[in-house]
């Protein structure tokens, strides 16, 4: 027979960390060696809710988060103007004037990225159907506009965020069940492509860049032949970017300049589409 243990022997703690299990030891979960393990469940949850959800393709919509709506960019001229008065020597208070000049051109974006998806919304999301639905990064800008296009006409829409040094937060009109935070880029960009017939590309930064290259690297590697890149406002990449230096250096074929596809407006992304992937025109 067992003798009881000394009363002086240690316990078993069942409030110890190391009691819980493993699945649901959140400090655990956090240590380095558990990385592949996050990666996992990070490219997997987003996918099972898609499912759930119902989401059979995509279309990407990236841009600046820093471009307003027309009425808040010109509210924002107007306050840089009246402190450039109250400065007038101050150079950089003449530079914000010009940068908002110029942000005051380039809001008429966000329009833009607001009818390319409620038109694409309300033409492909219907009868129960989830196709083509517009996932963007989830946050404000253009990827809010286009978010909010969707929202207008009642449709789903996708949100990948992605955790920042300066917190990001979600724009309001992305269907909250499809709202997704991501701690890494890689698996984030593998979801942006998973599904996507589409990148549209907006006027932007870093991030848009970074988005718009990695598509076109994977559509000249034939590694997604079937995304289909349009490139909205042609002078403003066409000023960013000269594609045919990269030709006249034989660092691109001339044919590889026919990897991506200029518009102006939102009927002409979504026709551009449409016409690839055989999408009845409205």
């Amino acid at each position: 027979m067992t003798s009881p243990p000394d009363s002086d022997s240690p316990k078993a703690d069942a409030q110890s960390s190391a009691y819980l299990p493993a699945d649901r030891d959140t400090e655990f979960l956090q240590r380095e060696e558990l990385r592949a393990v996050r990666v996992g469940l990070e490219l997997l949850k987003p996918e099972l809710i898609q499912r759930e959800q119902g989401i059979r393709s995509t279309i990407v919509v990236f841009g600046s988060a820093r471009l307003q709506e027309p009425t808040a960019a010109r509210e924002t001229l107007r306050l840089k103007e009246e402190e450039a008065a109250r400065s007038p020597a101050d150079p950089l208070c003449r530079q914000n004037v010009a940068i908002a000049r110029r942000q005051l051109d380039l809001s008429k974006y966000y329009d833009v990225a607001r009818e390319f998806s409620r038109l694409v919304s309300s033409t492909c999301q219907t009868d129960g159907q989830c196709d083509y639905v517009v996932v963007t990064g989830g946050g404000g800008g253009i990827m809010e506009a286009a978010n909010r296009g969707a929202a207008d006409v009642q449709a789903k829409s996708i949100g990948l965020n992605i955790t920042l040094p300066h917190e990001q937060h979600p724009n309001p009109y992305i269907t909250p069940e499809l709202c997704f935070q991501f701690r890494y880029f890689a698996i984030r960009k593998m979801h942006f492509l998973i599904r996507a017939k589409a990148l549209v590309a907006f006027p932007g930064g870093f991030g848009t860049l970074d988005e718009l290259f990695e598509t076109l690297t994977l559509a000249q590697t034939g590694k997604a032949q079937h995304v289909v890149i349009v490139l909205v406002g042609r002078a403003f990449w066409e000023r960013l970017i000269n594609w045919e230096m990269l030709v006249e250096e034989g660092l691109i074929g001339e044919e590889e300049l026919r990897l991506f596809h200029y518009a102006e407006t939102a009927q002409e992304a979504w026709d551009l589409i449409g016409r690839h992937h055989g999408v009845p025109p409205l």
